[in-house]
């Protein structure tokens, strides 16, 4: 992912009034390391019961505001996310909720799904795979796998900014 600045992220926000684009709470971007992200995703401090996804879509950054539970209502939730699909790590995905772009967010529409609570899907996608996963232990066969699940948590949270656009698929 190419770095971006804190008036980028905020440009980018496609469900957002401008009011909620002023007040969103960023991350420090001086401490990510972009060159390991496919997708920026952070928990406001200020209003934890908000949270963002910015990420690279159709060649353009685009942010998304979610909306999930109290913190504690969340935690410790067993399943796999939507977006990185990681079998490994499934102890904490949380449900989240983005209002639909548009006159249709106005309206009230969202979509919903699970996505791993503190948006740790590129790590998961870009972990060491397991023998069982790949089905080898050469390493050529586990950097391509590697390289697919990449390729699928870009596709699938791409699919999911698609939607809020209101587009099919």
């Amino acid at each position: 992912m190419n770095p971006l600045t804190a008036d980028a992220i905020r440009a980018s926000l496609i469900n957002t009034s401008k009011r909620e684009r002023t007040q969103a709470t960023l991350p420090d971007l001086d401490i990510i390391r972009w060159d390991r992200l496919d997708l920026l995703g952070w928990i406001d401090p200020k209003r934890p019961q908000l949270a963002y996804v910015v990420l690279e879509h159709e060649g353009t950054p685009t942010g998304i505001m979610l909306r999930t539970n109290e913190p504690s209502a969340r935690r410790r939730r067993k399943a796999v996310c939507s977006w990185c699909e990681d079998v490994i790590e499934t102890d904490d995905v949380s449900m989240y909720v983005a209002r639909r772009a548009g006159a249709p967010g106005r309206r009230g529409d969202s979509i919903g799904t699970l996505i791993c609570t503190d948006f740790r899907c590129s790590r998961n996608v870009r972990r060491q795979p397991t023998e069982s996963e790949v089905f080898s232990n050469d390493e050529d066969d586990k950097e391509m796998y590697r390289q697919l699940r990449i390729a699928g948590l870009q596709e699938r949270s791409s699919r999911f900014v698609n939607r809020v656009l209101g587009a099919s698929g």
